[in-house]
């Protein structure tokens, strides 16, 4: 079925993911944005809007969507556009982000079941800071706004996990692919058998133009299975074609005590959480996930693709990660302690 679809965004990863899979499926493909933050896909049509503006999308509301995809982080943005447009689409979905969880600790929960942050006090209206705080809180905010606009029935509430995939601006999973290529003795930060999860933007973009095709209402974490440390970097290898990488595997603790960090950023090694704090925050449930229609490609897939858009951009500004000598430091320093 052809639909008219209207993207709040589409200019920068997943929501131009959507709109260009949007398009080459043969549906009608608005995206809504500043346009500040890249171009639209060949064929998808932009309308520039200021989104600080309430105003901003009212010349669309009559425009006659089947459905919007919506991944505000701003909760006055949502509600300007909920309030403009909730009565005149079909379905509704908002990315949200596991970021919405309580509970860290525990592995194997589910959307229905797991405890959510409180909502972001009145005065906040979106993340703040370098460490984006708010983020979860704002997202919550919104998700409630979705709910009580358009009802549960009418709406698709994905909580994405970690995105991976061609154009990620986060440089966690393009860390892992530009390592293995490189070779030599590798930094595998706490155990072969911690888990490490994390859902393709192309996989993901896939399910949401599958919510709004089916109508499909609720709320779900948009994650794929999680898998071991050990596998995903094996997987990350395979994709590479790099047989046997070397792998030395240094305690969370003794990463700690020399100053390399958890997730992303500088000194950071990404998709690394410390246990058991963090324990659930990359071994979710994703069989809801699944059952509802997600889609999951094979990790060599997203490597391959990811490999290729990073050497089509060789001069890109690396955010996260060890350097090649401050790795080379840390390994020497555990290697010394390990021969003691």
């Amino acid at each position: 079925m052809r639909m008219r679809i209207l993207i709040l965004g589409g200019t920068r990863f997943l929501g131009r993911a959507v709109a260009q899979l949007a398009v080459a499926q043969g549906h009608d493909v608005t995206c809504a944005a500043r346009g500040v933050s890249g171009a639209v896909p060949t064929g998808a049509t932009l309308v520039p809007v200021d989104r600080d503006d309430p105003d901003a999308l009212v010349p669309l509301a009559g425009d006659g969507f089947d459905a919007v995809v919506d991944v505000a982080r701003q909760v006055s943005h949502a509600r300007h556009a909920l309030a403009t447009l909730a009565d005149h689409v079909g379905h509704w979905s908002f990315v949200s982000t596991i970021s919405v969880y309580a509970d860290n600790t525990t592995p194997g929960q589910t959307a229905v079941d797991a405890p959510v942050l409180a909502a972001a006090p009145p005065d906040v209206d979106g993340p703040v800071g370098p460490d984006h705080r708010w983020y979860g809180e704002c997202k919550v905010s919104i998700e409630q706004a979705v709910r009580q606009r358009v009802g549960v029935d009418r709406s698709f509430i994905c909580r994405a996990g970690l995105i991976v995939g061609v154009e990620d601006p986060s440089d966690r999973f393009p860390y892992w692919v530009r390592r293995l290529a490189a070779g030599g003795e590798i930094l595998a930060p706490g155990r072969p058998t911690d888990r490490v999860q994390f859902v393709d933007v192309a996989d993901l973009a896939s399910w949401l133009l599958h919510a709004a095709s089916t109508r499909l209402g609720g709320t779900y974490d948009g994650v794929g299975p999680a898998m071991t440390r050990a596998d995903f970097l094996a997987g990350v290898a395979a994709g590479l074609d790099v047989a046997d990488p070397s792998l030395t595997w240094v305690d969370q603790d003794f990463l700690a005590s020399h100053d390399v960090r958890e997730w992303s950023g500088e000194r950071a090694l990404p998709l690394w959480v410390r246990l058991p704090e963090s324990g659930g925050l990359m071994a979710r449930d994703a069989r809801p996930a699944l059952a509802a229609g997600l889609a999951v490609r094979p990790l060599s897939d997203t490597v391959r693709a990811t490999a290729s858009w990073l050497a089509a951009q060789p001069d890109a500004v690396r955010q996260s990660g060890l350097d090649p000598a401050d790795e080379a430091a840390v390994l020497r320093e555990w290697q010394a302690v390990r021969d003691r």
